[in-house]
């Protein structure tokens, strides 16, 4: 295709053209026709966070999703409101600050944009930090009375829960069986995923009616109920290493359960819905910036979002209460102590004398003195953190190893022979996952904390024994 064809499909700037023409070379290698590959080019042009995973154009989708496509602004139509004309992007950034030197150039280029939108007040990059829809994974922003629901994320308050059992280390070891059992029978993973018997939590008795997607999916939240997603979800048994009496355990060896889920099917809704609302509120936005569209919370749409954002929060701490009260009945055994904490969210928070929304799509709140987990892989330890209270973090760190390339190019990569070599090294025992969330498709945790020695202090190191996550071939919904 000519430059003018790329153009016309939004595809303008130099580094998106090289990006699809090396695209429309392996599609055609691969026996595309033209009209097809034009179509292609089209649908990664419109919707590029769709299309990352594609075999022959994500590179293009890579480009276009961190906003170096060159797309001119849609202007405004009549009757819509939002940022018109100028005000769609500020000149200069808002201050924003990286940690780490390993992140990906779409990645830092989605936090310089997302530091253009005038809500825009601060920003910070975190160490684990890779591509996203509009914010990256491991983007924190803090904006003025506004929010933006593709910067909060899809899976709406995801979150780590962990569970200090009071049976005996060596359970790992001596009674696999039993704790292979437990899982088996407690957890459910995977898009759709339920029990025969609907579990009970009293968060099904709130007001679900408080948004028209909520009120709509009631019915499928209460199925989905107790259940994980697919993705990098997971709920694993391993041994925690208690460095210093921080976290109410003498320091020492325990037995503990580890989850990572979030508010399922239902808060991928709402994540959809209002963002498509916001997006139709915010037209002067260039289309490869869509997914940053926010909504004042002055707004109705605002105030809804809000509230069913919060309603996700306890919905996906009721997901994990459940699979950890059932798992811990299973065994007959009882909690010596209960951690956890969500990313996925935005808090009203106040920095540099000012009230602000703080998004964390992919980090871990780390104000003075708060307990979070920081997970690695299946094959790498998680850390129980103090916060430290960085004031040019917003009070955040990294949420987990992070990706270092995607799950397209870690299947054509590795092979379960190499995965099976370091699981067993690590004495890591893998019920199910896919090739995709293999170890070494993260990036070293340990270069993770040590980028971020003034965000966080270790109390605790968490190392993986028995993993279960969604089968391989179940659609990512991390």
């Amino acid at each position: 295709m000519k430059t003018k064809d790329l153009r016309a499909l939004g595809i303008a700037s130099p580094a998106a053209r090289k990006a699809a023409n090396a695209g429309m070379r392996s599609a055609a290698d691969a026996g595309f026709s033209r009209a097809a590959i034009r179509e292609v080019l089209a649908a990664v042009a419109e919707r590029p966070q769709e299309h990352l995973e594609d075999e022959h154009f994500f590179e293009l989708a890579a480009v276009l999703a961190s906003g170096g496509g060159g797309r001119a602004a849609r202007g405004p139509s009549r009757g819509e409101s939002g940022p018109r004309g100028e005000e769609a992007l500020r000149g200069a950034e808002a201050p924003w600050r990286q940690w780490g030197e390993d992140s990906d150039p779409q990645s830092v280029e989605q936090m310089r944009n997302a530091c253009r939108l005038p809500i825009a007040v601060r920003g910070a990059l975190m160490p684990d930090a890779h591509v996203g829809y509009g914010l990256p994974i491991g983007g924190v922003l803090a904006t003025r009375n506004a929010v933006i629901p593709y910067a909060v994320g899809v899976d709406i308050a995801c979150r780590m829960k962990m569970t200090v059992l009071d049976l005996p280390l060596s359970a790992l070891e001596e009674r696999t069986d039993r704790l292979r059992a437990a899982l088996a029978d407690e957890t459910r993973f995977g898009i759709g995923a339920k029990f025969k018997e609907r579990r009970h939590h009293p968060v099904m008795d709130e007001d679900w009616s408080i948004s028209p997607v909520t009120r709509n999916e009631q019915d499928k939240a209460w199925a989905q109920l107790g259940t994980s997603g697919s993705g990098n979800h997971f709920v694993e048994f391993g041994e925690l290493e208690v460095f210093e009496a921080g976290i109410g355990l003498a320091p020492g060896r325990y037995l503990a359960l580890l989850s990572h889920s979030g508010s399922r099917g239902v808060g991928n809704s709402v994540a959809s819905h209002y963002s498509k609302v916001a997006q139709s509120r915010c037209r002067a936005l260039p289309r490869e910036l869509e997914h940053l569209a926010w909504l004042d919370l002055d707004s109705e749409a605002g105030q809804e979002y809000w509230a069913a954002m919060e309603l996700m929060g306890r919905y996906a701490a009721a997901n994990h209460a459940l699979v950890h009260r059932h798992v811990r009945e299973h065994l007959g055994a009882a909690s010596l102590l209960d951690i956890e904490n969500h990313h996925n969210f935005a808090w009203k928070e106040r920095h540099f004398g000012e009230d602000v929304v703080v998004h964390r799509k992919g980090a871990t709140p780390a104000s003075a003195g708060t307990i979070g987990i920081i997970p690695g892989s299946m094959a790498a330890p998680g850390y129980v953190v103090r916060g430290l209270g960085s004031a040019d973090s917003l009070h955040s760190a990294a949420h987990g190893a992070g990706r270092r390339m995607s799950r397209k190019k870690a299947k054509a990569q590795f092979d379960w022979a190499e995965a099976k070599r370091i699981l067993k090294e690590r004495r890591v025992t893998l019920m199910s996952a896919g090739l995709d969330e293999a170890p070494m498709a993260y990036k070293d945790i340990e270069q993770v904390m040590a980028a971020q020695t003034d965000l966080v202090e270790r109390l605790a190191r968490f190392l993986p024994r028995l993993v279960r996550m969604a089968p391989a071939g179940e659609r990512p919904e991390d």
